[in-house]
């Protein structure tokens, strides 16, 4: 299947809202006490919060188009050095999803190697992601991309009863 990887536009946020919010109901299933709950039209408030990120200097939003379809998007960003996570300024992949209908096609791996390059002519030394646990999927593909484990995050809902959660 042909496809091509671009910037992300105005026009397409409509449609990457309606992926987003499958990114986010995904997540939710995994683990709804981590992730946040959909609520009533996550679609809209994805779609809203990525606009506001179109015009960010240091923001890359990029689609997957199959013939004016958007396929797939990546959210990604330039985050500053931080003390919090012990880390210098990095390359952030906040958001890769790809519909069902168009996945084995390469374009998660495009929509990477793409926000790679973009992170490397900025002069960023290393991209950081995180995966949810139960997302197998993903963590091959990012390991095939040269992704190593470096953190675990764990989660432990209050209050903590004894020393078990």
């Amino acid at each position: 299947m042909s496809f091509t990887v671009r910037r992300a536009r105005e026009t397409d946020l409509e449609a990457i809202g309606q992926l987003g919010a499958r990114l986010l109901r995904q997540h939710h299933g995994f683990d709804r006490h981590r992730f946040m709950a959909p609520g009533r039209d996550p679609e809209a408030g994805y779609a809203w919060f990525l606009g506001t990120q179109l015009s960010e200097p240091d923001v890359l939003l990029l689609v997957a188009d199959v013939e004016g379809v958007v396929a797939g998007y990546l959210y990604a960003a330039i985050e500053p050095r931080s003390w919090k996570e012990l880390r210098e300024e990095a390359g952030f992949i906040h958001d890769v999803f790809v519909d069902e209908r168009f996945r084995r096609q390469g374009m998660a791996r495009a929509l990477m190697l793409e926000a790679a390059g973009w992170f490397e002519k900025r002069g960023i030394p290393r991209v950081i992601l995180w995966s949810a646990y139960a997302n197998q999927d993903a963590q091959r593909l990012f390991a095939r991309l040269g992704f190593r484990p470096t953190m675990i995050e764990m989660t432990c809902e209050l209050p903590m009863n004894g020393a078990a959660c």
